[in-house]
């Protein structure tokens, strides 16, 4: 009887392929077994054995590169490479964890894209009688603006949470809101770009302008892509937003020139 058995019935019989079994010959996890007289390799049982290790560790998440040493190392170095293994999968865990929890948020839209703080803030502006497709396009504006300058967004969010306390604030907003559907000619524009920007000038600070934009190279490029979203179908917002900032460049407000994309 001819000892060992060939590869398919080891790879049977250790739970993995023969293709597997040539991979880790490849990797020189296990030796070459010595062949019989017609050239088949044959698999002891020292070899069954070493193939059981190495799928077992493989399938605890062991990378192939490190089953090599992990398997030859003494007992404490086994222990201690296990338990390094160990770490790294718990963080894996807890990235996936991270990571399913965020396709569970998205399932409401993009609320997952925005910190608490930037939604409580949303769901208080819903409150203030926008329609849904109002506060989708606010929320847009606030993911874009964290993505954008993001060591601005905490600011920009305290000085909306300020501007919104302010009962004068609030009607000029809702009435900004409301300038979406009016004609781009419509006069009540003039009336209340006049208004939102004496509202500024009387107090600069409370102006929507994330902080750290007007340091960056590109700030005009940042600055008219958050302003001008949600413009596309709404002529009236965007001859509002040059009438607000003509108005303010006149009294010595500095914002990011927009000139300069010509």
């Amino acid at each position: 009887m001819t000892d060992g058995v060939t590869i398919g019935q080891a790879a049977a019989f250790a739970g993995v392929t023969v293709k597997a079994i040539r991979h880790y010959h490849q990797h020189r996890l296990i030796d070459e077994p010595r062949r019989d007289s017609s050239g088949y390799r044959r698999y002891g049982s020292a070899d069954l054995l070493r193939l059981v290790q190495i799928r077992t560790l493989a399938a605890a998440g062991v990378p192939l590169a490190e089953i090599g040493a992990t398997l030859d190392a003494d007992p404490d170095r086994f222990a201690d490479a296990l338990i390094d293994v160990e770490r790294r999968l718990t963080d894996r865990i807890d990235d996936l964890i991270a990571r399913r929890d965020t396709l569970r948020r998205l399932a409401t839209g993009d609320r997952a894209l925005l910190p608490d703080h930037a939604l409580a803030l949303l769901d208080r502006a819903a409150d203030l009688g926008l329609t849904p497709d109002d506060v989708a396009t606010a929320r847009e504006g606030l993911v874009l603006i964290k993505a954008l300058v993001p060591e601005g967004f905490d600011d920009y969010i305290c000085r909306i949470e300020r501007a919104l306390d302010d009962p004068r604030y609030l009607s000029l907003i809702q009435r900004m809101w409301q300038a979406a559907e009016w004609e781009p000619d419509d006069p009540r524009i003039d009336e209340l770009a006049t208004a939102i920007a004496d509202h500024f000038l009387a107090d600069p600070e409370l102006l929507p302008i994330p902080a750290g934009l007007q340091a960056r190279t590109d700030s005009a490029s940042r600055y008219s892509l958050l302003t001008h979203h949600g413009h596309e179908h709404k002529p009236a917002w965007t001859r509002l937003t040059t009438l607000i900032e003509t108005r303010l460049r006149s009294a010595g407000i500095d914002i990011a020139d927009q000139t300069s994309l010509d």
